[in-house]
């Protein structure tokens, strides 16, 4: 009898035991190559460039999810009757939940316009996947389970709950790694007393007793301001910018049969060219190969294209102003920006880049019902004598009065700026 153990620095540590069925299931499914390739996909993509120790990737988060899906479970089942197999579907789902990202994870989504949740269900699915033959040798119905977990379907309804939602194993994961690993503080909150007022009501479906309530206002407060902090930074956007500007370049020179392909590489030409790919290709991309196409590049005879590499590599980051301006004001003050890049010998279809840092479709940076599937939202239990379940935001003053914000800014080259802020100035001078 073996057990395994992985040091973590969220959780500390985090023991699987071989000679339970369940852990030898997963263990199994840790040791997969698509498993595997996740310690190859960073984390939070580029937000290395801005925080120095950001360096973690895909493999340790999704550990920790699996290992917080777990403990809840472990806690709701000493008072709740949990289905061996439930805790199988719900344990396995959160390994794996991220096993569809490429490289510098939600960055290349952009790129390809494919949701890495489309990448899972076909992991999952694929025959030939390890993930999916150590799934089906467990339970042939495993696989088409976890795929129904991931699109909301799974019965009972607190695994999905448990996987993703607006109060999820995922979320409660990445907020307090992401802080850890960033060094920002804003992501830290009371998971202990969250994990202790779970409850299971009788529809299956998960909420929060009214002992959990300021646990729970603290988690979304921490989510609000990671986002705000961190994950829109204005350093984080503009790398990802210049690498979009970098593909955009390297796509615009396939198309005039002008770019060289590494044959180490090829894959990187169908997903410029959005090429079907199939699993086995995908599986084989990841942040390395981008990098080092990337480094290539720097080399090319196509001197936007070698600039754009050279400046991504050394960091030599597109700078920023944020567009706090009417829409009219903004417009004109983004077309005198962009004749100031092209009087500058800079071509603004890639030295010009306006960055919406609310755009996110992954995650939702604040906590609404409206914006909540109906499945994902938060049920608080009131307080009283006569308590009863409701969704957060008909007890929680400090959740209603959550806002949505806006961040529109401006990325271009850094040897213009002197001329960008002036031109700021000057605008916010004649409207004073």
């Amino acid at each position: 009898m073996a057990e395994r153990r992985y040091r973590d620095p969220v959780h500390n540590i985090i023991s699987l035991d071989d000679a339970k069925l369940d852990d030898a299931l997963i263990i199994s499914l840790i040791d997969s190559t698509e498993f595997q390739r996740l310690r190859r996909i960073k984390q939070l993509g580029l937000a290395l460039y801005t925080y120095q120790g950001a360096e973690h990737s895909r493999f340790t988060h999704s550990l920790g999810v699996m290992h917080l899906m777990t403990r809840t479970l472990n806690m709701l089942g000493a008072r709740y009757d949990i289905p061996f197999s439930a805790r199988v579907v719900a344990r396995a789902a959160a390994l794996l939940h991220d096993i569809g990202h490429g490289p510098f994870s939600h960055v290349i989504e952009k790129i390809l316009g494919i949701h890495h949740e489309v990448w899972t269900r076909q992991i999952v699915l694929d025959t030939n996947s390890e993930v999916n033959q150590r799934l089906r040798a467990f339970d042939p119905d495993l696989p088409d389970q976890i795929v129904q977990v991931i699109n909301h379907e799974y019965q009972p309804t607190y695994v999905t709950q448990l996987v993703s939602s607006q109060l999820d194993c995922d979320r409660m994961d990445y907020l307090l790694r992401d802080s850890l690993m960033t060094g920002a503080k804003y992501g830290i909150y009371d998971l202990e007393w969250i994990l202790h007022a779970l409850e299971i009501d009788d529809k299956q479906r998960i909420y929060v007793s009214h002992k959990g309530l300021y646990a729970v206002e603290e988690y979304l407060q921490a989510r609000y301001y990671m986002f705000r902090q961190v994950y829109f930074h204005g350093s984080l956007r503009s790398a990802e910018a210049v690498l979009i500007a970098i593909l955009d370049r390297a796509l615009e020179l396939l198309k005039g049969g002008l770019l060289d392909i590494q044959p180490a590489s090829p894959l990187i030409g169908k997903i410029l060219r959005h090429d079907p790919v199939n699993v086995s290709e995908y599986l084989d991309f990841d942040d390395h190969d981008l990098m080092f196409q990337i480094k290539r590049w720097r080399h090319s005879s196509d001197k936007i294209l070698s600039d754009l590499c050279e400046r991504f590599i050394n960091r030599r980051l597109f700078k920023t102003i944020d567009l706090e301006l009417a829409d009219g004001d903004r417009a004109a003050f983004t077309e005198d920006v962009t004749r100031i890049v092209e009087n500058s010998g800079f071509d603004p279809r890639y030295y010009l880049v306006e960055d919406s840092a609310s755009d996110v479709p992954y995650y939702g940076y604040y906590y609404t019902p409206e914006a909540a599937e109906p499945k994902a939202r938060i049920y608080i239990e009131s307080a009283g004598f006569a308590p009863t379940v409701q969704e957060i935001t008909e007890v929680s003053h400090v959740v209603r009065g959550m806002r949505s914000y806006k961040i529109r800014r401006l990325c271009f080259p850094a040897e213009i700026s002197d001329q960008v802020y002036a031109l700021a100035a000057e605008q916010a001078r004649s409207k004073a």
